[in-house]
């Protein structure tokens, strides 16, 4: 890629370099001024803009304050003739140190910017020397010092009122009128006036705070500090009030950031005030500390809705609605969870915990609904028993006993497994069995469930096994040499560990580690739970009988272990 001699830039077509791209060149023309006795000619400087982009210039008079001439664009954006047989001026015919005639006034080129300047090289244009600008005479001469005058500083006015012209001090205050009746804190804004030690107090309006939109408390006024002895009846309501009726007007050094302040009986705390009053402290009184104060009250904490107590009828839910509304509405559901878990019912059989006899042999049915979590308990009606079977409790959501009716916790799938004690209304019962579908809904939803819960369903399955198990396991021992070895040396363990303490919770231990049921763990487990229980693998019997357990280079049947410390 070519580069551009122009500031290294990579080289770019035509257009796409031109756009937007504009050489700068000071220059200044001179203006008689016929009707004038104190100048004869006015030096006028303007900037001439060439851009590249289509040709066109234009002459641009920077504004100058108060001059009382039109200024500012001079000749807008055009091509320019550059003489009568219809030919525009170029930026090849632009260079330092020469005139140029623009629609009959001659323009002189004293400078250009380091941008043009550059361009015009790169293009081999020499550039003449630069020229020094020509200055006005009569703007030169306005520039020498005037004439001073001593005069009084501290009484005179006139000075105090050009000095301080435009120069306002800005307080923010309020005004805390909550001990009266209706009253409140409002804000305001005081404005003190440099330049005649007048004041007015703006109100701070707030969208719809309920006020009527008056800009002003009070008008810009002089505010007396100290009336005269007899001031205080002055009729200020029809009269303004002089120097002959007060002893001190109010100034700027009363005006303090963190005091309050009493101007016609109220009294405003200042608590914050612009930076330009800040620096005037400074400046004027010395005082480089003013911090803003926090005014602002906490609000309260918000009261908590609290409803009454639940007087036992329906559910909590159901009751709190008539608290939140006047006409209740039913609470929400979850949508999700009825499609999902739609006709999905867990069921249990369940005993009654009764200090009756009569009682003891009674069997309920608990189905649990995944849709709504609500439960129903039904009792199979046993013929001569005496006791009216059938529906015990109908669709309800039921409450854990510890917990309060203002946060109720209502029982959920994971407190149902094989042993669990169900309270129901006062009613203890306890879970005896489930059906299939309890068990593979629970071997899907595992991380719901405690390792106790899981415990008592891997517990029933072993024992439905388990007489399967030990049939074939005796068939294996007859037909096997090794099994019978291994059947010897199990009972030789069982009867010189018959005192060990781990007997009755090895066995739980093994399937507490391991829940797939599968009867092998591997090695590094193994030893980790005898280590638990104090099981003395160093002996040479049990290392026998570990060795006869193994299968294969890293794994051990706990099965087979295990027998040889149960009775």
């Amino acid at each position: 890629m070519v580069s551009n001699p122009v500031h290294g830039l990579p080289f770019l077509p035509g257009m796409s370099f031109t756009d937007s791209t504009v050489l700068k060149f000071d220059a200044y023309f001179q203006e008689d001024v016929p009707m004038s006795t104190e100048e004869h000619y006015r030096i006028r400087q303007v900037n001439i803009y060439y851009y590249l982009e289509d040709d066109s210039m234009s002459v641009i008079e920077p504004i100058v304050e108060n001059s009382g001439i039109p200024q500012g664009k001079l000749i807008k954006r055009q091509r320019l003739a550059k003489n009568d047989q219809g030919d525009h001026y170029h930026w090849k015919d632009l260079n330092r140190g020469i005139n140029i005639t623009i629609y009959g006034k001659t323009f002189r080129i004293v400078e250009c910017d380091r941008f043009t300047q550059v361009f015009l090289e790169s293009q081999g244009i020499e550039l003449n020397p630069p020229e020094k600008m020509a200055l006005d005479p009569y703007t030169e001469l306005r520039k020498q010092p005037l004439r001073k005058y001593v005069t009084p500083s501290d009484f005179d006015q006139l000075k105090q009122f050009l000095t301080f012209d435009k120069q306002v001090l800005r307080f923010y205050a309020i005004w805390d009128d909550t001990d009266s009746m209706f009253g409140e804190c409002r804000n305001y804004i005081i404005h003190y006036y440099l330049m005649d030690d007048t004041v007015d107090i703006r109100e701070v309006h707030e969208r719809n705070d309920g006020r009527d939109p008056f800009p002003l408390l009070m008008n810009r006024q002089r505010m007396p500090k100290v009336l005269v002895k007899n001031g205080k009846n002055f009729p200020r309501c029809v009269l303004e009030i002089s120097d002959q009726e007060v002893l001190e007007w109010y100034t700027a050094k009363d005006f303090i950031v963190g005091k309050p302040l009493t101007i016609l009986g109220r009294t405003f705390f200042i608590y914050d005030c612009d930076p330009f009053t800040r620096q005037y402290y400074k400046e004027k009184f010395g005082i480089s500390d003013l911090p803003r104060i926090d005014v602002s009250k906490k609000e309260p904490p918000p009261v908590k809705q609290e409803l009454p107590p639940y007087n036992g009828y329906g559910l909590v839910e159901d009751s709190a609605q008539n608290c939140f509304a006047l006409i209740p509405k039913a609470p929400k559901k979850d949508v999700i969870k009825m499609l999902m878990h739609d006709k999905k019912v867990l069921r249990y059989l369940a005993a009654l915990e009764s200090p009756f006899p009569e009682d003891k042999d009674r069997r309920f049915v608990f189905s649990y609904f995944l849709a709504t979590d609500m439960i129903s308990i039904f009792e199979p009606p046993v013929r001569n028993s005496g006791i009216i079977g059938g529906k015990y409790l109908g669709r309800t959501k039921v409450v854990k006993p510890h917990s309060s009716m203002e946060n109720p916790i209502y029982y959920s799938p994971s407190d149902f497994f094989i042993g669990a004690v169900i309270e129901v209304f006062g009613h203890r019962f306890i879970i005896l069995d489930t059906d299939d579908y309890v068990l593979k809904y629970m071997e899907s939803n595992a991380s719901q469930y405690s390792p106790e819960a899981l415990l008592s369903i891997q517990n029933r399955i072993r024992k439905q096994e388990a007489p399967a198990a030990e049939l074939e396991t005796s068939k294996h021992a007859e037909a096997d040499p090794a099994a019978q070895e291994l059947e010897a040396v199990i009972d030789t363990v069982q009867g010189q560990l018959k005192d060990h303490p781990c007997k009755g919770s090895i066995r739980e231990a093994f399937q507490t580690w391991h829940k797939d049921a599968s009867g092998y763990v591997d090695k590094e487990t193994f030893f980790k739970i005898c280590d638990s229980l104090n099981v003395p693998v160093d002996d040479s019997l049990i290392k026998e009988l570990i060795r006869m357990c193994s299968h294969g280079e890293d794994k051990i049947n706990y099965y087979e272990f295990v027998r040889a410390f149960s009775d």
